[in-house]
Formats: C-alpha cells, sequence, structure tokens
C-alpha cells in the first residue's frame, strides 16, 4: 500500500517542481561576447505563479550553429505582481530588454518614469556597467540619474516642471562600486544606488 501511494504521489511532486515560465514575452539578438556570432537573451513569464516572475536566460551562439544556456535568472527583473496579483501594485513593469554594441539592457517602466539597468561582458560575468533613471515626484519635481557604474561617475539632476519654480539642480558623485555586481545575483534596488 505505502508503494502505492508513492508512486501515486511521486508525479505530483514533480509536476510541482517543474518550470511554469510558459509564456514566451521577448527574445532578442546580438553579438554579446564579441565573437562576431548572434547570441540571444529570451525573457519568459510564469503564468501560474501569483506573482508573475520573469526569467531572464542568455543563450550563447556556437560555431556549429548551436546555442548554450550561460545564464538564467528569475531575480534580475522584478516579478509583474511583488505582492501577487491581488496585493498592491507598485507600479513598476518589464518594458523590454536591448542588445546595442554589446550591451544588455533591461528596461522597466515607473509609474511616472522609467529606469534601465546595462551590463557588459567581461570577465567571464555579465558586469552592470551602467543605471539611468528618470522619474516624477508628483509634486513638480522631474528628476534624472545617470551611473555609469565603469567610472564610478553618479550624475543627477532635478528641475521643475507645471508652476513650481525653483532652480535646476546638477550633482555629481564618484562612487567606486568594486567588484561590479554580476547579473547572476543582480535584483534591482537592493541598493540605493542602482
Amino acid at each position: 500500500m505505502q508503494k502505492l501511494i508513492f508512486f501515486l504521489l511521486f508525479p505530483i511532486a514533480l509536476m510541482a517542481q517543474k518550470d511554469n515560465f510558459n509564456k514566451k514575452i521577448t527574445k532578442v539578438n546580438g553579438d554579446l561576447n564579441k565573437d562576431g556570432l548572434a547570441d540571444y537573451v529570451l525573457v519568459s513569464q510564469d503564468t501560474l505563479s501569483d506573482k508573475a516572475p520573469y526569467k531572464l536566460e542568455i543563450y550563447f551562439a556556437e560555431a556549429n550553429g548551436h546555442y548554450k544556456r550561460i545564464l538564467s535568472s528569475v531575480k534580475a527583473i522584478d516579478p509583474a505582481f511583488p505582492e501577487g496579483k491581488k496585493g498592491y501594485y507598485s507600479g513598476n513593469a518589464f518594458s523590454e530588454i536591448t542588445i546595442k554594441k554589446g550591451i544588455l539592457s533591461i528596461k522597466n517602466e515607473l509609474l511616472r518614469g522609467h529606469y534601465e539597468h546595462k551590463f557588459r561582458y567581461q570577465n567571464n560575468n555579465f558586469e552592470l556597467i551602467g543605471f539611468s533613471e528618470v522619474y516624477s515626484d508628483g509634486q513638480g519635481t522631474m528628476g534624472q540619474i545617470d551611473f555609469n557604474l565603469s567610472t564610478g561617475i553618479r550624475i543627477k539632476k532635478t528641475e521643475p516642471y507645471g508652476e513650481d519654480n525653483f532652480p535646476v539642480t546638477k550633482t555629481q558623485k564618484k562612487i567606486i562600486i568594486r567588484p561590479l555586481p554580476k547579473l547572476q545575483d543582480f535584483a534591482p534596488f537592493k541598493t540605493e544606488y542602482f
């Protein structure tokens, strides 16, 4: 009897652990590792989960025409519903990924703005080299942040919009972060800087 119960429950346990990233959101092609071959990045979503998380996968092209998955992350893009489908909606939403000049960009929309994280394949890892954000506080201030993690230069600008009239501000700081954050460990906004 115990064996029968085991064989009946074992397939259920396997299905519970199954990868449910069943919806392809986007796929982009481009040379990420400077070998002259078109690699690709795939973003899929688990639509069965209450939080609807995203999975980012990177595949390097091989000379024989095959592709090799070299990275998979479910943390690099925030879930569609961080508090569950019936929970609080944060206003952040995944927008797109792009590959330009070997740089992988992950772009997200905010309720009042947008932000972008840029990664380059170097030192056998995808390292965060840039962060930018444009936002509004909803109270008359528009802000812009541009952080080049390679150089350590972080520029922040604010300016008024609407009826408010205050001076435009621009601050520049040097913030050295070493080692650079790696995509496989990365989650957005886990630090005050990116």
